[in-house]
């Protein structure tokens, strides 16, 4: 247990960030070259399927040059600032407090993957990542234009709390890396210990689905302990159905990365009143479609 009461500097902790992100990204995508050699020996592969794995990764690439600029120019500012001015306490970077830090970024993903789902501003961007209709490790690398900008409100408070930026910047990446290999219809269910404890390949197909019963649950990234938790699990127990309601019908990057704000815009021109505009950006999307065909 020794090596969790190590002490590691900022070097240490932002190059193991670094390893993390960069070769999981090469193992991502040797995975997606199994699935897709799964996918030809059944006979699945269509342009439908080739062309919206393109756009999976076109869209990551967009958001992650958003998320570029938002970061130099103002997310890890405000990590650092408010870490040197605000915390409670400046926690030493050991491997006890790395461990912690994952654990609490996991709840703050909960609530936050919760809240994307939550109202018509956020599930604008986040719709983006379950509008395909197909479910392959690809469609883990589908993000919003916005994606990067909820994680700061949901995160930040751990700078609160005296975890060093880097280290909740590590602990992001590693729940995102995590999240990553669930994108999958290889693996059906592992053995009843670990699907009670972790999120997995068959709890995050049930996120992605639009079956009635499935709505608005397992929003976990790490512990499927949080929905258990908080009351919005679901066991997969009957065949998912993937995508949105109403479907894109789309393999156009342009189309599909803004296709949710463009929707919530003509929602608001629709409106009949300022009021229900307003009641657009904070209510759910299930309110927003049903005003919209009223």
């Amino acid at each position: 247990m020794d090596y969790l009461l190590m002490v590691f500097s900022e070097d240490e902790v932002y190059w193991l960030e670094k390893f993390v992100d960069d070769w999981f990204f090469v193992l991502a995508i040797a995975v997606f070259i199994i699935e897709l050699i799964r996918y030809a020996i059944k006979s699945k592969i269509t342009w439908n399927f080739i062309s919206d794995s393109i756009t999976n990764f076109v869209t990551l690439f967009a958001t992650t040059s958003i998320n570029a600029l938002f970061a130099v120019l103002f997310y890890v500012t405000l990590f650092y600032f408010v870490y040197e001015h605000y915390s409670i306490t400046h926690l030493p970077m050991t491997g006890w407090t790395i461990a912690g830090c994952i654990i609490l970024a996991d709840l703050a993903y909960y609530w936050e993957h919760r809240f994307l789902h939550s109202n018509g501003f956020a599930w604008a961007t986040h719709n983006v990542h379950h509008s395909s209709p197909h479910f392959n490790i690809s469609v883990a690398y589908r993000h919003g234009p916005l994606d990067g900008l909820f994680p700061l409100f949901f995160h930040l408070p751990l700078a609160f709390l005296g975890f060093n930026p880097l280290i909740i910047f590590f602990s992001e990446v590693f729940v995102q890396v995590f999240q990553t290999l669930l994108h999958t219809e290889a693996v059906k269910k592992f053995p009843t210990m670990i699907e009670g404890v972790f999120n997995t390949p068959s709890h995050h197909r049930v996120h992605h689905a639009t079956n009635k019963k499935y709505l608005d649950k397992n929003y976990a990234g790490i512990f499927i302990i949080w929905d258990r938790m908080f009351g919005t699990f679901a066991k997969e127990d009957e065949k998912v159905n993937y995508g949105v309601f109403p479907r894109v019908n789309s393999v156009n990057p342009l189309k599909v990365y803004f296709y949710g704000y463009y929707k919530l815009g003509k929602q608001l021109i629709k409106a009949n009143s300022w009021h229900t505009r307003l009641r657009l950006f904070y209510k759910t999307p299930i309110w927003g479609w049903k005003q919209e065909n009223k």
